[in-house]
């Protein structure tokens, strides 16, 4: 057996390697649900009622909601030691590396204060600091010191607040609640595995969450949305799509953020992002983004169709342009993401706690390999 045909036996594909009841991926008919419920139902819905649903698999009353809100907001501020952390750190660290790296030298809440668990306020009071963390690091790349909250009731108005010093419209606001609702959970997804393999040692949920944010890093997970922006970028025009998409499927390289592994139809999440981002990218470098991205995605649809194909863009693709237009570089696109799905992490933590069990599978050995 040669080494390509071991790696392809071998990569998990379509192995059932637990049970949940977090989300389901329906990937022949285009679906995702969170805790039974069709993201269509609640891509508008409250961020803090989706995240109390993924977490605690039942909608939360309003008094949850903020309380929910005021708890992660609280946390979202830095203080002094977590200043100081931040001011430690190398100059040109990638924000994904600034968070696998800090998570685990958070102080975590000694005693609850929401009545959850102390593993559950735990990761909450991690997801809240995930956004401080996120807004600083990018103000010291502008020279700047950290913001001071501005609200304790809408958590991602909060955030663009402490990332650029300055209130939000309400568009914005709305708009980066759908996109982290999109990407707040997507079953055992190769960051959520990482995590629960973390947490089957008996690992703390700081040490979970940190392995999966790691993960998430990679270029053919969570690292594709600043991949397809930056191909957006480096393309530069719609009208110069075609020959890109063309010249890379000669040459078989990946367009990223195109096709998707569970999905063999249209992306739910993409199909739901797409005419979000085509209504609310009205800055025309967003618009001229958002434009080339359109037309890669249909110079792609034409490509494969010439072979009988289907693809589809993802999640990934699109979302990129949403954050561009929100005002947050490439760079950072990743740790969005980690931002939102910090909360899969956390309710996959509490459900593999319940029951958990060592995750230790095995490997034959090949000495034709090297």
């Amino acid at each position: 057996m040669n080494q390509q045909m071991t790696m392809e036996s071998f990569d998990l594909a379509g192995v059932i390697v637990g049970e949940t009841a977090i989300s389901d991926v329906d990937g022949e008919a285009g679906r995702l649900s969170y805790r039974g419920v069709d993201i269509v139902d609640l891509v508008e819905r409250p961020f803090a009622e989706v995240a109390w649903l993924v977490l605690f698999g039942e909608r939360p009353d309003s008094a949850q909601q903020q309380q929910l809100t005021r708890f992660l907001c609280a946390h979202a501020e830095l203080d002094q030691r977590e200043r100081a952390l931040l001011a430690e750190l190398p100059s040109g660290l990638h924000p994904m590396l600034v968070l696998q790296g800090l998570v685990p030298l958070i102080e975590l809440p000694t005693e609850q204060s929401l009545g959850l668990g102390l593993d559950a306020e735990h990761g909450l009071a991690l997801a809240g600091k995930l956004s401080g963390l996120i807004a600083a690091y990018y103000r010291r790349e502008q020279g700047l010191e950290p913001a001071a909250n501005t609200s304790d009731t809408d958590f991602h108005y909060n955030f663009l607040s402490l990332f650029h010093g300055e209130a939000p419209d309400a568009d914005a606001v709305r708009m980066l609640d759908a996109a982290q609702i999109l990407q707040m959970e997507h079953s055992f997804n190769a960051g959520t595995f990482a995590g629960r393999v973390c947490a089957s040692t008996l690992a703390p949920i700081q040490s979970s969450i940190s392995a999966s944010i790691g993960t998430l890093y990679g270029r053919l997970h969570g690292g594709a949305d600043q991949a397809a922006l930056e191909m957006a970028q480096a393309i530069g025009h719609p009208e110069q799509a075609a020959e890109y998409v063309h010249r890379c499927l000669a040459d078989k390289v990946k367009i990223m953020g195109m096709g998707h592994r569970e999905y063999r139809t249209v992306d739910p999440r993409a199909k739901l992002l797409k005419p979000m981002a085509m209504q609310l990218c009205r800055e025309p470098q967003s618009r001229q983004l958002l434009e080339t991205l359109v037309a890669v995605e249909a110079a792609c649809q034409a490509e494969f169709a010439e072979r009988g194909k289907e693809i589809w863009a993802n999640v990934e693709f699109y979302k990129g342009a949403v954050f561009h237009s929100l005002g947050i570089p490439s760079h950072f696109f990743t740790a969005m993401f980690a931002m939102a799905r910090v909360y899969g992490y956390i309710a996959h933590f509490l459900e593999f706690s319940r029951d958990s069990r060592l995750i230790r599978p095995r490997a034959r050995y090949n000495p034709n390999l090297d």
